[in-house]
This record gives structure tokens, C-alpha cells and sequence, in this order.
């Protein structure tokens, strides 16, 4: 049961080209942003589409994996962890972020 505290599984579409970057140690991270869609009638049988956003970032090889294989509108099941972090902009505003920390991803679709 402990493995179930704070995991997370999506199936999406990549909103954009995912961002590599190569940190100063060394390490790799890859950001991208996942659409999720979610299709419900309304009172009055309208169909409804719901598309929720959320972060993604990924570290070292499942980065190369994302920076070789992934790109924007592709679809892709992940499984991660959730975290939240704040940081302060040059204004001296604070900011919070809450991302998933992707530690597998499978490539779907007919490509």
C-alpha cells in the first residue's frame, strides 16, 4: 500500500514540443505540458469536453527518452509522483507550482 501514497497515472496529448534542458550538474530535464480530456452530457445532452493542463517534467534517461522520441500532440500514458514547489520572480512575487515528476512513459497512438 505504501506505493500508492503519492502516485500518479495520465493518459494525454503533449501540448507543446518538450523543453530539454542540461543543468549545470549535468542532469537532464525535460517539461512539457499534458492535456487531458474528459466528456460528460450536460442537463440539457450536450456533449461536453473538459481539457484539464498539467506540468510535466522528467529527469535523466526518461528525459533522453522524451527528447528522442515525444513530440507536441503525441499521446502518451505516464506515471509519476506529484510535487509542489514555490519560487520567487524578480519582482519579488512568490510563485507555487504543482507538477507530476514523470518516472515512465509509454508512447501511444499509431505513429
Amino acid at each position: 500500500m505504501n506505493a500508492l501514497k503519492n502516485k500518479v497515472q495520465l493518459i494525454g496529448n503533449l501540448g507543446n514540443k518538450p523543453e530539454i534542458r542540461i543543468l549545470d550538474s549535468g542532469k537532464k530535464l525535460a517539461k512539457f505540458s499534458l492535456a487531458t480530456n474528459e466528456t460528460y452530457k450536460n442537463n440539457r445532452g450536450e456533449k461536453i469536453t473538459d481539457t484539464q493542463w498539467h506540468n510535466v517534467i522528467a529527469w535523466n534517461k526518461t528525459a533522453d527518452i522524451i527528447e528522442s522520441y515525444v513530440n507536441r500532440g503525441d499521446e502518451v500514458a505516464i506515471e509519476g509522483k506529484l510535487t509542489s514547489r514555490s519560487y520567487e520572480t524578480n519582482e519579488g512575487e512568490k510563485r507555487y507550482i504543482t507538477e507530476i515528476v514523470c518516472n515512465e512513459i509509454l508512447m501511444l497512438g499509431n505513429k
